[in-house]
């Protein structure tokens, strides 16, 4: 357990690699596709000098290649498996599965987790989480399970400060600015899917032309939600007008500004996940 941003997935990799290097597999199970490609890629980036094979099962793969990732997965001949609820599925099975890492914990219900148990009897489990749920709590306080927290946080990681205010689009034009002028990038949180569109707008005649304004919900196209995010990443996008669906784990150092509306509308577990994706 550990506040977003403080290192979680880092502990989660260096798990994986000592599960490797003792020659089992290991699966990581996380609660979104975005989150999926970002720890692909960042398991990629991180195992490049070593002889690690990582796959990834979410929506962006084609049956063709869902279907050859479990075969060799089966053959043992993938080393790491990322996956959204796919690796729920009954047809996902491993040769020898030393370590399973369940990342943002509290997104997955009960039901999941004990298909799971099931699965992985005599497999080690790491449970990762900024905001545990009781249950989790409980468990721990009683002994069934063992809990550590990461108190202190990374080098250079600034507290967040936080502002709430009446809605005005005057303020929020200006932060926006002030953001841009430093060469930061912004989130604009409309958790709204159907009029999502016309609050681009608003924004565009507030900030002009020349700022590149992009968007990003769950209903979009896989295709184009992937490239918006490596647009995202690349700084390409200067704001980006979303849903919650930017709540777990995408990690864009860049974005220091985050405005949010309707905050009251979101739980305060969401509201910190969310906060979190910014002050890097």
């Amino acid at each position: 357990c550990g506040d977003v941003g403080y290192g979680k997935t880092e502990v989660a990799l260096r798990a994986v690699m000592k599960c490797i290097m003792d020659g089992k597999q290991a699966a990581i199970l996380v609660p979104t596709t975005v989150l999926a490609q970002q720890h692909y890629a960042t398991a990629i980036a991180r195992f490049r000098a070593f002889p690690v094979t990582v796959e990834v099962l979410s929506r962006f793969r084609t049956p063709a290649q869902v279907k050859d990732v479990l075969e060799r997965v089966k053959e043992g001949r993938v080393d790491l498996l990322i996956g959204t609820h796919k690796l729920l599925a009954k047809n996902v099975e491993f040769k020898d599965l030393g370590l399973l890492i369940i990342d943002e914990e509290q997104r997955f219900g009960v039901t999941h987790k004990e298909k799971l148990r099931q699965r992985a009897e005599q497999v080690d489990t790491l449970t990762l989480s900024a905001t545990p749920i009781p249950r989790t709590l409980n468990m721990a306080l009683s002994g069934i399970r063992d809990m550590s927290t990461i108190e202190q946080p990374p080098q250079d990681r600034q507290p967040v400060q936080t502002y709430v205010l009446e809605h005005d689009w005057g303020i929020i034009a200006e932060a926006i600015r002030r953001e841009l002028d430093r060469g930061g990038q912004v989130y604009y949180l409309h958790n709204r899917v159907e009029n999502i569109e016309s609050t681009a707008g608003r924004l565009r005649q507030w900030l002009g032309e020349d700022v590149a304004i992009g968007i990003a919900h769950g209903k979009m196209a896989e295709r184009e939600l992937s490239s918006v995010m490596q647009q995202m990443a690349d700084g390409e996008i200067q704001v980006l007008v979303c849903t919650t669906i930017i709540e777990t784990g995408i990690d864009i150092p860049n974005v220091n500004t985050l405005i949010i509306e309707d905050a009251d509308r979101l739980g305060l577990s969401q509201l910190h996940q969310i906060r979190g994706r910014i002050g890097r």
